[in-house]
């Protein structure tokens, strides 16, 4: 299941990273696939399918606690299954919007619940478990490519424990899993096969020819063909960006002489009906409604009998483009669709419209002969136009001399003329720029969209001018050696490319000049030649012009980096380092990362890197092996940017080789490894290898060495790292605290300073770091940098602050050094990350009385309570957090809260958020702002008590702490203690006991006692079976919690007395 959703499904990409499933015919095939597996599993499999998994698939689900039976037990909104695993945690359980399920048997059981969703479940299921073989059977199992030896362990670690049967249970699963992966896979191929992707170049055409066929009269076949959206974006999509990621081009609304108007969705998979998108489409309209078709033509044939009598009496031509393919091989065809394209490519063809021959259909007023036009791709290289080429063929069979010569006079002289090809040519006669190959192309989501170094390329080609007037005699002698390299036998090929390097390369003149005379093709093709001399030339020249962004472009749509890629197998140490640095040059955009990756680059790359012997020494053949590995691993570092590429870098076993290039004394190896390392630290599986392989303590080392750029990577690897605790006592225990606040006197230098101060950031989640920056007075130094910074290094610079903040004395030593200020002005930016640290910081500063009395002076908390409007909910959590301590330590807290217009109303709103978080803090702040007696009165007309009731279900020990305290304050105006009665929140506050959490039991305590002074909710309590649990607590160590618990029993008892009382005198 792992590998076919790896390699089969198709993809969306998205800026979280976290891809969706694209609404296609073969992901729908692969869908019902497992969905039919999982159905069938329990009985096919009836022991494997109650395995227990190692880790729940867990996803957001529509299901409700109304779907369930009463197999189950239901508390509220929340849902478990009665079968629990080993350790007493149920196999099933349901905490809107999230269900994990921890079988098989479970799984099949809860989409029995939902028939007519089960697809839509199984998709969101596959969505959020992207290789669900790691949670079912462990991460050993995780799908990797090449040879994977998990069945092998797992046969060694049955013959060790032959007494167990769960090994035996886990390789039958595993074989099981493996059968539907090998039928997934094979089902995909077939389904490949067949499958039509649209573009929206072809879309238009086709729309245009439709719009032809409304004409008035006898003879029209449609009455009317139009777009949802008149806005046409550059990709040539018109569906709204959020709906292209499904793969959606453009939405129709087409009306049939003889049915009612049909609702199309044009796709890259196809065209089908849907559940009628107009000009603002909503909820589910974009819903497929009927079978996917391969063009809208086969649609509208199926939907109107009129439309298709009508087509088939039409006569249609198609203006096709010239068979260049046929004519020269590695010809890249103009206009035809690779299989597998998506929106992303024709993003880049709509950039490029002005090199491309359009296909377009009319109709048929020609007499029904096939006009070929040529591309203008290929009138720059001087390609006649098949056309051409046969009219000439037939003057020469004519004796027309003449009018041959006037013909051939249309293309440059140099191009017309057959001349003895260079070295690696492919056809004889012709220059070698003839032979033009096309990029690797993917298939999926990661076609989907061009990178921005693309786009910005190809604007720079298109505004550069025609003039030649200016251009100086550098350009135009590189253009006579180019002709050498064409003409020249292989002596004058190596002359030539040794007579190119004597000029600056460097120089964008040279550069293009290359470029513009075809000289690029020449040094491509050189590549391919068995002659090691033009190999390398080509390459170190190749090397100092792919610096240039246009250069790189053109290198890669050449086919260049496919066969540099094989030259990374060549036995010559050189070639070897010099196509591993023209990769490294190229491979700075999205396209080239993925040719390099899809032509199997990655681990040729890194055996690179295996070429260093355990032992430093200094002879030459150590050296060069060292170059070898240096260059290995800059191509890596350029790759490496790139998602899927550091999964393919990890997996090809490149940890231990950067681990073991680490411990290398030079700089100049250094820099390229520990880039490669920090542009991979951002997933979790690098940094726990960067902990087990050793390699902290080399990046603490090397922050002290005097090179900015290998402090400036080793400070960004700490950065990423220290997300882990572990990985922060490691610095700690290395001594990498003091040389990092050591290089905060380098503000100069902005890019070291970023990663200086993100470094110091996540070490400061430590509370033992925090220390440790204290003694190294490193708060001083932060608060010297709130100013005149980017906002890259306040972000960093104000999350440090808010941690190293969290210890009282250090509160001091930031007001004491002029940071509050600068934090209060913060507030005002509209950068979301660093708005969630600044109001960190101020919250945790106003806990000191000092530095509440600054906020409020600087208007600190109007801000403060501006931004509970801010769209983001994470901004409005610790904004909320930050408002309780300023309530807490202001003078005269509720004159200050009521000031604010619209205020109380504004927090008793976000009770309806969905976020936890936002709730657990609004909870904390409405238990401040109760304290008020005033402000209690107002909160409660605007309907605090209903809001805080409905969140009283609630499984989070957060949340259900803070709405305890905040339920216990409410409580303090009498009438608020029948309303939660009323409102049914009396009985779900008592199972808040069965909580574990301490915190809990004592918030919980205090509003049961406020509660339990209305004789209704004690006879609820007493039937929730309150007593029985607050016993136990009345014994406690904490007395606040001693002293409420018995208060309610008190009352609950008092109740009772009374009742007696009143029943028997």
């Amino acid at each position: 299941m792992g590998l076919a959703l790896t390699r089969a499904a198709q993809w969306t990409t998205a800026s979280s990273g976290m891809g969706k499933l694209e609404i296609t015919p073969l992901n729908e095939s692969l869908l019902k696939e497992i969905l039919h597996f999982v159905e069938q599993i329990s009985a096919r499999h009836p022991q494997e399918a109650k395995h227990v998994f190692r880790e729940p698939l867990q996803w957001e689900t529509s299901l409700q606690a109304s779907d369930f039976t009463t197999e189950y037990d239901i508390s509220g909104s929340c849902v478990q299954s009665r079968e629990a695993d080993g350790d007493g945690h149920p196999l099933l359980q349901l905490t809107p919007p999230d269900v994990s399920v921890r079988s098989f048997s479970q799984l099949t059981r809860l989409l029995q619940l939902v028939p007519d969703r089960k697809l839509r479940e199984v998709r969101a299921c596959l969505e959020a478990n992207r290789d669900p073989v790691v949670q079912i059977l462990g991460p050993s199992f995780a799908s990797v490519e090449g040879e994977d030896s998990s069945t092998l362990r797992l046969l060694d670690k049955l013959k060790e424990d032959s007494q167990s049967g769960e090994a035996e249970l886990t390789i039958k699963l595993l074989i099981i899993l493996q059968q539907l992966d090998t039928l997934l896979l094979s089902n995909s191929v077939k389904q490949l096969a067949q499958e039509v992707r649209l573009s929206p170049a072809a879309v238009k055409r086709d729309v245009e020819l439709l719009k032809s066929l409304c004409a008035a009269g006898e003879k029209k076949v449609l009455r009317s063909v139009c777009y949802t959206s008149d806005y046409e974006f550059s990709n040539g999509c018109r569906s709204p960006p959020w709906r292209q990621v499904h793969g959606e081009i453009a939405y129709l609304i087409i009306e049939p002489c003889d049915s009612e108007p049909l609702f199309i969705t044009c796709s890259t998979a196809g065209v089908f009906l849907n559940a009628g998108v107009r000009h603002e489409a909503e909820g589910n309209a974009f819903d497929r409604r009927s079978n996917v078709y391969k063009d809208l033509v086969d649609l509208l044939k199926s939907k109107s009998p009129h439309f298709a009598e009508g087509i088939n009496k039409k006569d249609f031509v198609i203006q096709e483009e010239p068979p260049t393919t046929l004519k020269i091989p590695h010809v890249e065809a103009v206009g035809v669709e690779a299989p597998g394209q998506t929106l992303g490519s024709y993003e880049h063809q709509e950039k490029n419209a002005l090199k491309k021959a359009r296909q377009q259909l009319a109709p048929n007023k020609t007499g029904g002969e096939k006009k070929f036009e040529p591309s203008l791709k290929w009138k720059c290289l001087g390609l006649p136009s098949p056309h051409e080429e046969a009219e000439e063929r037939k003057m020469r069979r004519s004796g027309g001399s003449e009018r041959a010569t006037k013909s051939r006079s249309r293309f440059p002289k140099s191009e017309s003329k057959a001349k003895p090809s260079a070295p690696g040519s492919p056809l004889p006669g012709r220059p070698s720029s003839l032979k033009i190959k096309t990029s690797g192309g993917g298939t999926g989501a990661e076609d989907f969209s061009a990178s921005s170094s693309e786009s910005e390329d190809d604007v720079q080609t298109e505004r550069r001018g025609d003039s030649h007037t200016d251009l100086p005699s550098e350009y135009w002698q590189i253009q006579k050696l180019v002709k050498y390299l064409k003409g020249g036998n292989q002596t004058a090929t190596v002359i030539a490319l040794c007579s190119m390097r004597d000029f600056n390369l460097a120089q964008e003149t040279c550069q293009l000049a290359l470029r513009d005379v075809g000289g690029l093709e020449v040094l491509v093709n050189l590549l391919d030649t068995d002659e090691m001399k033009c190999k390398i030339g080509s390459l170190k020249i190749l090397k100092e012009i792919s610096h240039n962004s246009q250069i790189r472009q053109a290198i890669a749509d050449l086919g260049g980096l496919q066969t540099m890629v094989a030259i990374l197998d060549s036995p010559d140490k050189e070639l070897r380092c010099l196509a591993a640095e023209t990769i490294a040059n190229v491979a700075r955009f999205r396209r080239a990362r993925r040719t390099v990756r899809q032509h199997d680059g990655i681990k040729r790359l890194v055996n690179l890197l295996a070429c260093v012997p355990h032992c430093v020494s200094t002879s030459s053949k150590q050296e060069k092996d060292m170059e070898v590995a240096r260059c290995g691993a800059l191509a890596l570092w350029s790759c490496s940017k790139s998602t899927r590429n550091k999964d393919a870098i990890r997996k090809a076993g490149a940890i231990p080789l950067l681990a073991r290039l680490l411990k290398v004394p030079q700089t100049n190896m250094l820099i390229p490894v520990v880039g490669t390392l920090q542009e991979c630290a951002s997933q979790r599986s690098y940094r726990i290898a960067i902990q087990s392989e050793g390699m902290i303590e080399d990046l603490v080392k090397y922050l002290s060495c005097d090179n900015q750029d290998l402090q400036k990577h080793c400070a960004s690897a700490i950065f990423k790292c220290a997300e882990d605790k572990q990985t922060r006592d490691l610095v700690r225990h290395h001594e990498g605290l003091q040389p990092l606040v050591a290089l905060l006197g380098e503000a100069r230098n902005k890019e070291l300073l970023t990663a200086t101060t993100g470094a110091i950031w996540k070490c400061s989640i430590s509370m033992e770091n925090v220390a440790k920056f204290e003694e190294y007075r490193a708060l001083e130094l932060l608060v010297g940098l709130l100013t005149d910074q980017p906002e890259e290094v306040l972000v960093n610079v104000v999350g440090a602050l808010a941690e190293c903040a969290q210890r009282p004395n250090n509160r001091v030593t930031i007001r004491k050094s002029g940071g509050i200020a600068p934090l209060v002005g913060l507030l005002t930016g509209t950068n979301q990350t660093l708005l969630i640290n600044v109001t960190r910081a101020v919250g945790a500063c106003a806990a000191d009385p000092e530095s509440m009395t600054i906020i409020e002076r600087l208007d600190g908390v109007r801000l403060l309570w501006s931004l509970l409007k801010n769209p983001n909910p994470d901004v409005q959590a610790n904004a909320a957090w930050a408002i309780c301590p300023c309530i807490e330590n202001a003078e005269d807290a509720g004159e200050m809260v009521r000031s604010f217009v619209g205020s109380l109303e504004l927090i008793v709103h976000l009770l309806k958020s969905t976020n936890k978080e936002v709730l657990a803090s609004v909870c904390a702040a409405i238990g401040k702002i109760a304290k008020d007696e005033e402000n209690l009165a107002v909160i409660t007309d605007h309907g605090v008590v209903p809001m805080l009731a409905s969140l009283t279900n609630t499984v989070d020990d957060k949340l259900r702490r803070y709405l305890a305290e905040a339920i216990a304050r409410c409580c303090m105006w009498s009438s608020n203690r029948k309303a939660f009665g009323e409102a049914g929140a009396v009985a779900p506050v008592v199972r808040f006991l069965r909580s574990n959490d301490p915190a809990v039991h004592r918030a919980t305590a205090q509003a049961l006692f406020q509660l339990s002074r209305e004789p209704n909710n004690c006879i609820t309590m007493h039937e929730s079976g309150v007593v029985k649990l607050l016993i136990p607590m009345i014994g406690s160590s904490d007395e606040v919690l001693q002293e409420e618990a018995a208060g309610c029993v008190a009352n609950i008892r008092h109740l009772a007395l009374a009742n007696d009382k009143a029943r028997y005198g």
